[in-house]
């Protein structure tokens, strides 16, 4: 692959890169007087990266860049795209929070830019060594953003968690990577498949563990997940919604691709591990979230919760389960983003935050078209038809039946029920108890243009996308099985 031909395959990262470091020096040279620009300038940038990415061949053969570090491939491509959309949707809601605090700068912009080159170098990867870089920079701007406004204790509390915490994932990460490396001879995914698949000692079975354990952390699946619900709630709202969609993206695109590709010879070694954390995640994220008060605890269970649908896609080893992975990804996404873009809107007359289920009693009559779109989406999280959430949850099911694990997604059907309840309450709450305090602020038009988007997307509406939808996830997932 010559040197233009990766220039080419990585525009998409190359150029947001440039733009995040000019973007800095605008920062660094105006202050706060270009806030408002440096963010236009930002979401410019991943519009542009979004469609260079669309735009990329997708033929069905993968292409490698950088003597082999980046592959470029149908299920890179569908991951990136989502990455990036998500980003964008965070990105747009972000200034009028922070500005109603005195808060915002040019410096969230760039952090959103260089851990979306992060995330793309993630799912791109086709080497350890680019794996870990891509998990690095995107994790050390999730780290600041956490705690980006530092006047406040919770926010700060909840970055020191993050750090500690994501610190401990990534070593645990290192450690497996070089187990993997010590026993494979190489850090090319290619490489260890070949590697494993014919001599798979029970050294690289440990570094395989520690590999997975540590991607666990990434997408807060249990038993890794005990950091979810404090740095939710104590990271900023605009924050948590970016955290809770594209890095999530980004995370489950990186465990699926190791998965089935360096460790895709050896299914039997992490199909129990997946199997376990999937069910795991559903029961916890279920039962967590039906004791909470506060909305984004309760949403940071869910996340959990809903983790634990997808890893049973994963669980298939498939690719109709891998399809049915990127299916539920892409629902998920704009389920997440527009929950948390109503958690937004919801404000008092100071700006202060609706936090708790009292706070949201009555919506229905103080502001019933915020009601009626919180009722959507928490009815389409709940997988309840005709909303398009129910489409997601059938396809990881349906997939796990044609895998012949029926134990499997009958388990997870059953406790999906479990998590109706909490979502239920919302409704309950918002429908049938009396007000208890005054109609939330107004919103902003951006606001209201994210959450109409999201709550379109996932209403019976999203059916109609369900060919081309499943027709993209389905050649994408067939890219990874290129060597099976």
């Amino acid at each position: 692959m010559s040197f233009a031909s990766s220039i080419y395959l990585t525009g998409a990262e190359i150029g947001l890169s440039v733009a995040a470091l000019v973007l800095l020096l605008v920062t660094a040279w105006t202050g706060r007087a270009a806030t408002r620009m440096i963010t236009i300038a930002a979401v410019a940038a991943l519009v542009g990266a979004l469609v260079f990415t669309l735009s990329l061949p997708n033929d069905g053969v993968a292409a490698n860049a950088w003597n082999g570090l980046i592959r470029i491939d149908g299920f890179a491509l569908f991951a990136k795209s989502l990455i990036y959309l998500a980003t964008i949707a965070c990105l747009i809601v972000a200034p009028h929070y922070f500005e109603k605090r005195g808060g915002y700068r040019g410096e969230y912009a760039v952090l959103m830019l260089f851990n979306a080159v992060g995330m793309g170098i993630m799912v791109s990867a086709a080497d350890l060594m680019a794996l870990y870089v891509g998990l690095e920079l995107s994790s050390l701007a999730s780290y600041v953003l956490a705690a980006f406004v530092r006047d406040n204790t919770k926010s700060s509390e909840a970055g020191l968690k993050y750090f500690i915490l994501g610190g401990l994932a990534s070593g645990i990460i290192l450690y497996g990577v070089s187990l993997v490396y010590g026993f494979s001879g190489t850090t090319s995914y290619d490489g260890i498949r070949a590697a494993f698949t014919a001599d798979f000692s029970t050294g690289a079975m440990f570094g395989v563990v520690f590999v997975l354990a540590g991607m666990a952390f990434k997408i807060a699946a249990v038993p890794f997940h005990m950091w979810t619900p404090d740095v939710y709630e104590g990271a900023p709202t605009p924050v948590t919604a970016f955290f809770a969609s594209a890095p999530k993206v980004a995370a489950v695109a990186m465990l699926v691709r190791m998965a089935t590709g360096p460790f895709g010879g050896q299914i039997a070694a992490w199909q129990q591990i997946v199997i376990f954390a999937a069910l795991a995640s559903i029961v916890v994220g279920a039962l967590g979230a039906i004791g909470q008060a506060n909305l984004k605890r309760l949403l940071a269970y869910s996340s959990i919760n809903n983790v634990g649908f997808i890893l049973i896609g994963l669980a298939a080893a498939t690719p109709q389960g891998v399809s049915g992975v990127l299916v539920y990804l892409s629902i998920y996404v704009f389920m997440t983003i527009g929950s948390f873009v109503a958690l937004l809107m919801l404000r008092d007359g100071e700006g202060n935050p609706l936090a708790t289920f009292d706070d949201i009693s009555g919506l229905s009559t103080t502001s019933p078209a915020l009601a009626w779109c919180l009722l959507a989406l928490m009815f389409s999280l709940a997988g309840i038809p005709p909303l398009f959430g129910f489409w997601g949850k059938f396809v990881v099911f349906q997939a796990a039946v044609q895998a012949d694990m029926i134990a499997l997604a009958a388990i997870g059907i059953a406790a999906s029920v479990i998590g109706a309840f909490y979502y239920i309450k919302f409704v309950k709450v918002m429908f049938f108890d009396e007000p208890k305090g005054a109609a939330p602020a107004k919103a902003p038009v951006s606001h209201w243009v994210v959450l109409g988007l999201s709550v379109l997307v996932i209403s019976p509406l999203g059916y109609l996308l369900t060919p081309w939808l499943g027709n993209l996830a389905d050649a994408a997932a067939q890219a990874l099985f290129y060597a099976a």
